[in-house]
């Protein structure tokens, strides 16, 4: 039976937010997918969640090096026209970044939601009645308030902080304000991702304990972090920190 009080060390657990707590609905593969198709392009289906995967580290990177809020129109066309191409590339179709901005402009006309992934709901409610205090950080510049309360999860909550508030993960900056909002000190935090850079980099830099949530398996070669593949891995982790 799990040990159902909070561990000496890890008393809070932060999250990151998108692919972590939440996803797009329809999923965006499967917008990929319709869009090449309508283009005349074929791609495999199955490979597009790698592809995303694999693109989402040259957008977190880029992002880093230069934030998309801080480019110029020609620049974020330019930007987002690559990153459709690693998407592609990734899923074995080569493009122009001609074809590749036909694409995308394409992808994003399709109406969608964030949506919260099956498990989140529930375990963020057990890891709150366990007696962990839990809190969003986010490289979002949106009202996470409204959105997390629009979800049904702020509840669980304590407080949500933006990069618009901090500066973007992969700067401490932004964990560290969680851990003064809780008073806690960086070994009593555990802060859970999908990115091993601005998440898994960023809250290891910032002393917390890193966890990847890598849903496909395509960070296999990332180290140095526990890994698990749905939120409810968080249970067995936390369950081996427990000291009954």
């Amino acid at each position: 039976m799990p040990c159902l009080r909070p561990p000496q060390m890890i008393e809070a657990i932060f999250f990151d937010f998108y692919n972590t707590l939440v996803r797009f609905w329809p999923p965006l593969p499967q917008i990929q997918h319709a869009a090449c198709q309508n283009l005349g392009i074929r791609v495999p289906a199955d490979r597009l969640a790698r592809g995303y995967a694999i693109a989402d580290l040259y957008f977190n990177e880029e992002n880093h090096r230069w934030p998309l809020g801080e480019r110029d129109t020609p620049a974020r066309d330019e930007f987002f026209a690559r990153y459709e191409q690693i998407i592609l590339e990734e899923s074995g179709v080569a493009v122009s970044l001609r074809m590749a901005k036909q694409i995308w402009d394409m992808a994003i006309s399709v109406p969608k939601e964030l949506v919260e992934f099956e498990e989140t709901r529930p375990v963020l409610e057990e890891l709150s009645e366990r007696g962990y205090r839990l809190a969003v950080l986010t490289n979002l510049r949106r009202d996470m308030d409204e959105l997390t309360q629009s979800l049904g999860i702020r509840q669980y909550l304590e407080f949500c902080i933006t990069s618009r508030e901090t500066g973007e993960k992969p700067a401490t900056a932004i964990f560290e304000a969680a851990l003064h909002r809780m008073a806690l000190r960086p070994e009593q935090a555990m802060h859970v991702g999908d990115q091993p850079r601005s998440d898994v980099q960023g809250a290891r830099d910032a002393g917390l304990l890193p966890v990847l949530i890598d849903r496909g398996g395509f960070h296999s070669d990332v180290a140095d972090c526990d890994h698990i593949d749905s939120l409810e891995g968080l249970y067995p982790l936390l369950d081996r920190l427990v000291s009954c």
